[in-house]
């Protein structure tokens, strides 16, 4: 459940899905790890949705990354390559 700003520097609440920017990452469940429900060593490899939320202020200056190996990171937004033209 999204709660707040997905940049830990930023204490926003969430409150609205019109403010702010939606993030649905897809990320691989762990090989290693277990969903709940599967026991008996049984995995369920495949997809993982997640959600995350940047409030308006995080939204104009940064972007969320999916890394492998390091998970969810907030990045800074790259200069738009149309206003260098």
């Amino acid at each position: 459940m999204v709660s707040k700003c997905a940049n830990p520097g930023c204490a926003t609440a969430f409150r609205y899905f019109h403010t702010g920017r939606l993030f649905r990452i897809e990320t691989l469940v762990a090989s290693g790890g277990r969903e709940p429900g599967y026991e008996n060593g049984m995995k369920r490899p495949g997809p993982h949705l997640e959600f995350y939320w940047l409030c308006d202020d995080c939204a104009s200056r940064m972007t969320l990354a999916f890394e492998r190996g390091v998970g969810v990171s907030v990045r800074p937004k790259l200069a738009s390559s149309a206003s260098a033209a």
